[in-house]
């Protein structure tokens, strides 16, 4: 019987629009809004240790993120968008409800291939990555491209009535726009052979409603209320759902987050420096494997950990042979991990 293949990493890529917008610009914008309420000076660095987040041109879509680093990768790669046989769209934002972002970032690439939409908050690039390794594993497909386009600054909350809603709306104020790109091809299984080694993930759905974006669906078809339409913290104010999950996501991967601390580089979603240093001290994960990107780059939700790949490729940080390890978590919630060999 023949071993199945593996699905290998090819290439990552990412694509951050060249707008910065700092904390300062958007205390700034939320005072232009006439605001009742405008959060002092440095509030929000303090608060959330952000800097500054990337922000689309104006009329740029999610799939137009996600074409600029799918080209990317397939550049790097060497690949022709021809030689794709499944594109998987996966990301927290979408241009329309219908039809699937897949279609519109297909139609740009000049893909044929067949294409579907992989959508799980913040979880949906590692969600698509398991899609992806399944359907190269049963030999479905040789060829896998996923594509996410990030436009996450939409669900910022500009007009502030008090500082509860501020607080509930911090979220927002970290969010980045970006695109991302993984292509993955079939390859050997072999013991020393590169490619997804690992993936795990669970949920707690019990808590779908700590933190959500509720306008435009079903419940709130015709929103227009900011508590709506923005991204809004629904539980305890000096919690995120991040840290919330981390005892059932220890619970859940007990023995995974074992080879992750061994991993030569970890990467794990990010939505601001106090989630960030939490998740480092609690699972515990060593610090010096880690990258802190959500300080510069802010959260870029399904973004963030190709992100952070392409930023410790560009650095050295990982090497062929090497494996690294993904962690996801999501609004929902969700958790995620996968192992790679470089």
């Amino acid at each position: 019987m023949l071993e199945a293949p593996r699905a290998r990493l090819t290439a990552v890529a990412v694509h951050l629009p060249s707008r910065y917008r700092t904390m300062e610009e958007i205390r700034a914008g939320i005072a232009a809004a006439g605001s009742p309420y405008v959060p002092p000076p440095g509030l929000l660095q303090d608060v959330t240790g952000v800097r500054g987040v990337h922000v689309r041109e104006e009329g740029e879509c999610s799939s137009d993120l996600a074409v600029s680093a799918a080209r990317k990768a397939l550049a790097d790669a060497g690949t022709a968008i021809g030689d794709v046989d499944l594109l998987l769209y996966a990301a927290t934002c979408q241009d329309m409800f219908e039809p699937a972002t897949s279609h519109l970032v297909a139609a740009k690439l000049g893909a044929t291939c067949p294409v579907f939409d992989v959508t799980n908050a913040c979880n949906s690039v590692l969600n698509a990555m398991e899609v992806a390794s399944a359907f190269i594993a049963t030999r479905r497909y040789r060829t896998v491209l996923i594509a996410c386009g990030e436009t996450g600054t939409m669900v910022t909350r500009w007009h502030v009535p008090d500082r509860e809603a501020l607080m509930r709306a911090m979220p927002g104020y970290t969010v980045s726009d970006a695109g991302a790109a993984l292509l993955l091809t079939a390859g050997p299984a072999g013991q020393d052979d590169p490619g997804v080694l690992a993936l795990r993930f669970a949920a707690d759905s019990t808590a779908w409603n700590a933190c959500t974006v509720s306008g435009g669906g079903s419940m709130h078809p015709r929103a227009f209320d900011d508590e709506h339409m923005t991204i809004r913290l629904n539980g305890d104010l000096l919690r995120t759902t991040a840290v919330e999950g981390l005892p059932f996501l220890r619970q859940a991967a007990e023995r995974e987050l074992e080879a992750v601390r061994a991993s030569s580089f970890i990467a794990f979603h990010q939505i601001g420096m106090p989630q960030y240093q939490e998740m480092v001290d609690r699972l515990p994960l060593p610090a010096d494997r880690c990258m802190p990107a959500v300080a510069e780059h802010g959260n870029c939700a399904a973004a963030s950990l190709p992100l952070q790949l392409v930023k410790a490729l560009e650095t050295d940080r990982i090497e062929p042979g090497d494996t690294v390890a993904m962690i996801g978590l999501a609004s929902g919630m969700s958790f995620g991990l996968a192992l790679v060999r470089w």
